[in-house]
């Protein structure tokens, strides 16, 4: 087998066999397959696309390139959930503790974060205590006794799509829903889930613009995850605006206890509780959406979602006392207020901008090497269709450093615009994909 010919065959819009795909990512993964011919590889996919077969034998190649999670001790359906990312995307910190409450294993591998906020790790390391550096024994063993659990992402998981993604990163092929498709699903098949739920973002804030690219993404990572045998369904969600209102990361753990005590963001709880109910249903604790659905909003009300979020932070060395004492907390040392200019509506808060903002005051990490400041971020006080008078809040900056302040606030002014009109809020999912 020559990398030049399966080039060729894929320029010219044919299909790989199973055999082909494992020789071009197993080659390339040990270095005998150089950047300059997978660079054409994935040029011609960008433009040829694949077929579902081969999206699927991509998928698993990539999966065994690897190390793989074996969650097999863990008893129940493993049922693990994935965004595409967005701005104040809380909902892994809400999910976890409340689909645990009701019996579903929730063993989560997590990374941190490189951009707006902190990635959950980061998050929840706004806790006092708290850590993920656990072995595997340990981690198995918690998710078997609390039902809830979170360790560091593996080093050696999916190294193909690593090294592939750095290649399109570079090569203007990254914005190819094959390759975006096999990449998510390798990395939630890798780490052992039995059942995946997907919410793929689309808006201003997320990576899929467009709500009919992120619709053939959502139902490309569906059929993936159903050929290879993990049951997968998709929700299609609005970032055209930040979900909630916290953007940082202490910030957030305290939004996450309101939503979980029942006093959240309405469209924080209403998204995880639709998120949970696929989530409860694909583990077989519910016979139907409604009832999943109606399982979890009894959780909270009764109080069993707040309890374990208490269970899972002590667990892993984290001061549970912060759920009922949220001003334990990292605390920002200055609270100043974005105000309304003028009368009228908000029309639109452009989330990735507003993110950039949250980044500037230390939130998220601009590199690698960035520190996080998990104290800073912004608390949204209206979203897009609320009535505003001049004067009002629009936001409040939490800062350490009033230094950058000014900045942050015509970052904030040019993301968010009022109309002298009445506006519509955007619907909170467009679609769901459940096969």
């Amino acid at each position: 087998m020559r990398m030049v010919d399966l080039i060729e065959k894929k320029r010219d819009g044919n299909e790989l066999t199973k055999e082909e795909i494992q020789f071009i990512i197993s080659g390339y993964t040990n270095g005998d397959i150089p950047d300059y011919q997978m660079s054409a590889f994935t040029m011609a996919i960008f433009f040829q696309g694949m077929s579902e077969t081969e999206r699927a034998e991509l998928t698993m190649a990539m999966v065994h390139s690897g190390d793989t999670i074996d969650l097999s001790e863990i008893e129940g359906i493993k049922v693990d959930k994935h965004s595409t990312g967005g701005v104040g995307d809380t909902t892994t910190l809400v999910l976890g503790p409340l689909v645990a409450a009701v019996g579903v294993p929730v063993a989560k591998m997590s990374g941190r974060g490189l951009g707006h906020t902190g990635g959950t790790i980061d998050k929840l390391e706004a806790v006092p205590g708290f850590h993920v550096e656990i072995k595997n024994e340990e981690f198995i063993k918690l998710v078997n006794e609390n039902k809830l659990a979170v360790i560091g992402q593996s080093g050696n998981l999916t190294p193909a799509d690593k090294k592939l993604y750095s290649l399109r990163d570079v090569t203007a092929t990254v914005n190819s829903i094959p390759l975006i498709a096999s990449s998510i699903m390798s990395k939630k098949i890798a780490a052992g889930a039995d059942a995946i739920v997907l919410d793929v973002k689309t808006g201003a804030g997320a990576f899929m613009k467009d709500l009919d690219d992120a619709k053939e993404l959502a139902k490309a990572m569906v059929d993936i995850g159903n050929a290879v045998g993990r049951k997968t369904m998709a929700v299609i969600s609005d970032m055209s605006q930040p979900l909630g209102y916290a953007i940082g990361n202490a910030l957030e753990v305290k939004e996450a206890i309101d939503t979980l005590s029942g006093k959240g963001p309405k469209d924080l709880e209403d998204l995880c509780l639709e998120l949970g109910s696929y989530m409860v249903f694909l583990a077989e604790k519910a016979d139907s959406l409604e009832e999943a659905r109606s399982m979890l909003e009894k959780a909270i009300q009764n109080g069993d979602a707040l309890k374990t979020l208490k269970t899972f932070l002590e667990a892993q060395g984290g001061d549970a006392s912060v759920v009922d004492s949220p001003e334990k907390l990292p605390q920002a040392k200055f609270k100043i207020e974005l105000t309304a200019k003028e009368d009228g509506y908000v029309s639109e808060i452009v989330a990735d901008s507003v993110g950039t903002a949250a980044m500037l005051l230390g939130a998220g990490r601009a590199t690698k090497e960035s520190q996080i400041d998990l104290a800073v971020g912004l608390m949204l006080n209206k979203k897009i269709g609320d009535q505003v008078k001049i004067g009002d809040s629009l936001v409040t900056i939490y800062s350490n450093n009033q230094d950058n302040v000014e900045q942050v606030k015509t970052k904030l002014y040019e993301s968010i615009k009022v109309s002298p009109s009445p506006v519509q809020a955007p619907p909170l999912v467009y679609a769901t994909i459940k096969e």
